[in-house]
């Protein structure tokens, strides 16, 4: 006759495999998108920042050609500005028709079950 103390403890042991087994099976994955959200990040930045600085490049050059300091750097920046505005806009709507495309619609996370 087995012991009753052996019983409960793989009876115990059972439970929780087949726990564990429907906790893996109900669960949805959540998909880790940080990273390449992180470098839509960057590639947005690195449009605005360079265009303020080709601006600026322009501007200076426009400066020494045609003797105009420091007009020719203030216009330039200022148009580098705009068009790295408009540039990071039509950059942004690429990437979010991609994102669109590569991972489908926009989903909400799973409630949290902890509760803080």
């Amino acid at each position: 006759m087995p012991h009753p103390e052996n019983s409960r403890d793989e009876a115990i042991r059972r439970l929780d495999e087949r726990a564990a087994a429907l906790e893996q099976r109900t669960t949805p994955t959540v998909q880790d998108y940080g990273s390449k959200a992180a470098g839509y990040g960057y590639r947005l930045i690195g449009v605005l920042i360079g265009g303020v600085f080709v601006g600026l490049g322009f501007g200076a050059g426009a400066d020494v050609v045609f003797k105009t300091a420091p007009w020719g750097m203030i216009t330039g920046v200022l148009v580098g500005f705009g068009v790295s505005i408009w540039m990071a806009v039509r950059s942004a709507q690429r990437m979010t028709a991609e994102a669109a495309r590569e991972w489908g619609p926009a989903k909400d996370l799973p409630p949290d079950d902890e509760e803080d």
